[in-house]
């Protein structure tokens, strides 16, 4: 098959969770495609020498954890990001289509996820340096080659603060962020709130609750827009008087104060000429996705609204969240797909608008999206105990909408898939469930009847084992 060309340095930059991490000459964090569950339970044990210090700012501790490369496959830590795809198949898709040879014009970059964006960008500036000037210098042609980022989820920030505030806009021909939380994600906030929710608590959910709560990069992945509802209206997490349970006043006054440095430094390259366009985000949409909250106690409530209106998003980053402050949703500067986070980079839609991003011409298809867009929630963790729920929305713009035959396949660590048709509860909505699932990552995909693959919504779900009393139960 042919490959297209690329003479540009390609880099990508994983999201929260997605780089292996080593310690002492042993891997901490790395989970394989088939044992995400095995991993969780040996980070839970290894947390208290991970943990970082209060003081850390955009620094390193010290502490001998260094990145080893891209996660693979699945992973998922309870109280930190939900499962989440690997890389290994981006890279190969990458390398089969275009002319990408790692250690040559493809770096994929890995970094110690528990530290602050800042720091980071910093490490991602000094590689893109290194890896752009050999690429240059490899032949005469390379000379004026740039940079094409594409960063998953919190790695867009990191690519973001790399551009924006670093001098990256310099090299950069553009930055691709994928689902990125440009303005945050609830369920970073509720991680840091409500910790690991259970059906009952042990042992293990604490320790990973107060892990969590160690970390400047999740603090800077807290909503950075007014999400919390009070007497007054929607607050900012950072405008509740009296501060937050289980959230660092400091590190949310910092992550506040990084967000408005990225969106004052665009604004400014903009307003010196630079390209609006130099960000195109790529964002799930339709989803079920939480947005706003209310606090009773130490818990969060979630809702899926904000102000009475549901914007949807990819199950984990609101619609409008996923968009760069310079960056209008109708501007034509984006892309949309029907597909949750977690599997997003995955998704057929997604890799097509990666291809235009890349190719130097687009390719060209017809009817591949979904018939009847579908919102699909299946929950995040769930206790093996119990038959996993499977829901569906159908968008009820389109006549039949409320008559389809909509099929949900599941796959887990044995490979073998496994089907239901939905029943149908009327008004586009749908639903049934799975039962006797042991612990493990499980990919659930829906799609109706008759729709093409590029239809198809699929969804991620971490089922655990009840084991001295440790039921993740979202």
């Amino acid at each position: 098959m042919r490959r297209e060309s690329i003479e540009d340095l390609v880099v990508v930059v994983p999201g929260i969770m997605g780089s292996r991490l080593m310690l002492g000459g042993r891997e901490v964090w790395g989970p394989s495609p088939t044992a995400v569950w095995q991993a969780v339970r040996t980070f839970a044990g290894s947390v208290r020498e991970l943990a970082l210090p209060r003081d850390i700012g955009d620094d390193h501790p010290g502490d001998g954890v260094v990145p080893a490369g891209l996660v693979p496959g699945l992973h998922a830590l309870p109280g930190v990001w939900p499962l989440t795809d690997g890389y290994d198949t981006l890279a190969s898709w990458l390398r089969r289509e275009f002319t990408l040879r790692p250690g040559a014009n493809l770096l994929e970059f890995a970094y110690d996820w528990r530290l602050s964006c800042r720091y980071n960008a910093r490490r991602l500036a000094d590689r893109v340096d290194e890896a752009l000037g050999r690429w240059r210098a490899s032949a005469p042609e390379r000379a004026d080659a740039r940079v094409r980022l594409i960063c998953h989820s919190m790695g867009g920030l990191v690519g973001r603060y790399y551009v924006e505030c670093l001098g990256g806009a310099e090299v950069t021909r553009r930055l691709i962020t994928l689902g990125t939380p440009h303005r945050g994600s609830l369920g970073a906030l509720d991680s840091l709130v409500s910790g690991v929710r259970l059906g009952r608590r042990g042992p293990r959910a604490t320790r990973l609750t107060g892990f969590a709560r160690t970390l400047p990069s999740l603090h800077q992945l807290v909503p950075d827009y007014a999400c919390l509802e009070n007497h007054r209206g929607l607050l900012k997490p950072r405008e509740v008087t009296g501060g937050l349970p289980g959230v660092d006043p400091a590190l949310l006054k910092d992550a506040g104060t990084f967000h408005a440095e990225i969106r004052d430094a665009a604004s400014e390259r903009v307003g010196r000429g630079g390209s609006y366009r130099l960000c195109l985000p790529v964002v799930g949409v339709r989803q079920p996705t939480v947005t706003t909250a209310a606090l009773e106690g130490e818990l969060l409530w979630l809702r899926d609204t904000i102000e009475g209106r549901d914007e949807g998003g990819d199950g984990r980053v609101p619609r409008f969240a996923a968009y760069p402050a310079e960056v209008a949703p109708d501007s034509g500067s984006a892309r949309t797909a029907f597909a949750t986070h977690g599997a997003l980079k995955a998704h057929i839609g997604v890799r097509e608008s990666l291809f235009d991003q890349l190719a130097p011409a687009p390719r060209v298809h017809r009817n591949t999206g979904p018939a009847y867009p579908l919102g699909v929630r299946v929950p995040e963790q769930w206790p093996a105990a119990e038959p996993l729920p499977v829901e569906a929305w159908a968008s009820g713009d389109r006549a039949g909408s409320d008559e389809l035959a909509v099929r949900a396949e599941l796959t887990g660590p044995d490979g073998i898939p496994r089907h239901r048709t939905l029943r149908n509860l009327g008004g586009g909505h749908y639903s049934g469930r799975f039962t006797d699932l042991p612990p493990g990552a499980y990919r659930v995909t829906v799609r109706a009847a008759g729709d093409a693959a590029a239809g198809a919504v699929t969804a991620l779900a971490l089922i655990s084992d009840d084991e001295n009393g440790d039921a993740w139960h979202r």
